[in-house]
């Protein structure tokens, strides 16, 4: 059986929001609010990677376990490797790491146990999740990454063969494809431990840094990151999946009790 964790990367410095994790949410921080429902749906211990010292503060105040990080750290990423170099430095800990965002406080957590599930079943190095395209502007957001992979009719998980911000994969002839579906890649991740560690030692990758994406850099070199497409990932329908405006914090407070 693999030996979980949860870790939850989250820094004060959110030039939209300011203060974003410390936030109140009808009575709860959105810190605490993000621990809860992960405590409530993920097995395996929990750890919040905290990039400055009052996290670590409200932290114990609701009796999770915290780790400072760097607060220079460039990405999520970085920050759950180094807290996960402090508590398992030779690896022997945990064999599989959940990286579940610190304002992600109407994501569900249980979408990570299908993408633990198929790590231990495929053995891919990242696990990771998308949706389908259901307005056809939006894949021409280059906000909007696409996981190009070649999903079959009905399929719902496969191997991703590249992720891009162009509209991607370019159908030639409409006509003759079956599947015109375009995949939507929602930035949650399960890694395999070593496979996180590797990660974070390699150089930023060419593509990588033409699209800003930091998961180019494991195709780049090698590694295998596999994707479910999922229908939903919210807890609750109307609320915002995270927050990152005032008008989103808003809309939290107005569903989230």
């Amino acid at each position: 059986m693999s030996k979980i964790v949860t870790m939850i990367p989250v820094r004060m410095a959110s030039t939209r929001l300011p203060n974003k994790p410390l936030l109140d949410v009808n009575g709860k921080s959105v810190l605490q609010r993000v621990y809860e429902n992960v405590k409530a749906a993920v097995p395996g211990d929990i750890i919040i990677a905290a990039g400055d010292q009052v996290l670590v503060d409200e932290a114990k105040k609701f009796g999770a376990t915290a780790i400072l990080t760097d607060p220079k750290l460039p990405s999520g990423t970085d920050r759950i490797a180094a807290a996960l170099n402090q508590i398992d430095p030779d690896g022997s800990k945990y064999d599989i790491v959940v990286d579940f965002q610190g304002d992600g406080l109407n994501v569900d957590p249980k979408v990570n146990l299908d993408l633990i599930e198929m790590i231990e079943r495929t053995d891919c190095d990242i696990a990771t999740c998308g949706m389908l395209f259901k307005n056809e502007k939006d894949i021409h957001d280059p906000t909007m990454v696409k996981i190009c992979m070649g999903l079959r009719e009905g399929e719902t998980e496969g191997r991703c063969l590249y992720f891009t911000r162009a509209a991607a994969p370019y159908i030639r002839n409409p006509e003759k494809c079956k599947n015109h579906d375009y995949y939507h890649h929602i930035g949650i991740y399960v890694f395999k431990a070593k496979s996180l560690k590797k990660i974070v030692s390699l150089p930023v990758g060419v593509l990588e840094e033409k699209e800003s994406l930091e998961q180019l850099r494991a195709l780049e070199n090698g590694m295998t990151i596999r994707a479910k497409i999922i229908g939903n990932m919210k807890l609750i329908d109307e609320a915002p999946a995270d927050i990152n405006t005032p008008e989103e914090y808003a809309e939290a407070c107005k569903w989230i009790k």
